[in-house]
C-alpha cells in the first residue's frame, strides 16, 4: 500500500508518499480501507519533531482519524463486519491507504454525513464528548461558555451543546467568525479583542457569571 512518511523533522515539503507493506490486524482489530483521512494539529507538530511517538505496537505512520470501508476484522470482533462504512480514532496511520485499529477506537457514520466528511468527527467529537458531558456535566438549560467558537473542537460543541439544550455563549476575534458561530446555534457571541468578555458574560447572566472547569 501507499503511506504518507516523514523524511526528516520539517514543514510540509518533508512528506513523502511511500510503498509500504499492508498493516496486520489483530483479534481486537479491523482493518480499514481509508477513503479520507483529517488533519489535526497532532499531526502537524509529528511533523515537526515536536510530538510524542506513537504508542508501541501502533502505526508509525501519520494521521489520528480516519473514514472507510472495513476490509477485514480480528477474530474477537463482532460489532462490525466486512463491508461497513465507518471513521475511526487512530494511533496512527491514517495517511494511508490502509490501517489497522482497535476495534473499540471505530464509530458508526452518522445519518446524512458523507463519508469523506467523516474523517473529521472522531477527534473533535470525542474530545468534547468527555470534556464538556462526561467531565463537565453539562445538563440542559445550563450556560456554557465556548472560548475560540470557530475552531473545530469549538464548532462541534456550539452544536451539541444547543442539541442538549444548553444556553451558549462564544468568544471569537471577529464579527465574520461569530456570525458562523452563531450560525450554528450560538446564543451570545463575544468578539473577545473589542469586548470585554467578562463584563459581557456577567451582563448576560445577570451578574452571576459562569462556573469554569
Amino acid at each position: 500500500m501507499k503511506t504518507i512518511v516523514i523524511s526528516a523533522p520539517g514543514g510540509p515539503e518533508v512528506l513523502h508518499l511511500l510503498e509500504v507493506e499492508d498493516p496486520e490486524i489483530q483479534d481486537d482489530e479491523v482493518l480499514i480501507k481509508v477513503a479520507a483521512a483529517a488533519l489535526n494539529r497532532a499531526d502537524t507538530f509529528r511533523r515537526k519533531g515536536l510530538h510524542t511517538p506513537p504508542p508501541a505496537g501502533s502505526s508509525p505512520y501519520l494521521g489520528i482519524e480516519c473514514s472507510g470501508t472495513i476490509l477485514a476484522v480480528g477474530k474477537k470482533v463482532s460489532r462490525w463486519k466486512i463491508g461497513d462504512q465507518v471513521c475511526a480514532l487512530l494511533n496512527g496511520g491514517g495517511y494511508s491507504e490502509k490501517v489497522a485499529v482497535p476495534a473499540g477506537q471505530v464509530l458508526p457514520i452518522p445519518p446524512g454525513v458523507s463519508l469523506e466528511d467523516a474523517a473529521s468527527l472522531p477527534e473533535v467529537a470525542c474530545t468534547v464528548w468527555s470534556t464538556v458531558f462526561m467531565i463537565g456535566r453539562l445538563s440542559p438549560a445550563e450556560t456554557f461558555l465556548v472560548h475560540g467558537g470557530s475552531s473545530g473542537i469549538g464548532t462541534f460543541a456550539i452544536q451539541i451543546a444547543k442539541y442538549r439544550g444548553a444556553r451558549v455563549f462564544v468568544t471569537a476575534g471577529n464579527d465574520e467568525k461569530l456570525a458562523a458561530c452563531k450560525n450554528l446555534g450560538a446564543d451570545v457571541g463575544i468578539n473577545y479583542k473589542t469586548e470585554d468578555f467578562v463584563a459581557r458574560v456577567k451582563e448576560e447572566t445577570d451578574g452571576k457569571g459562569l462556573l469554569q472547569f
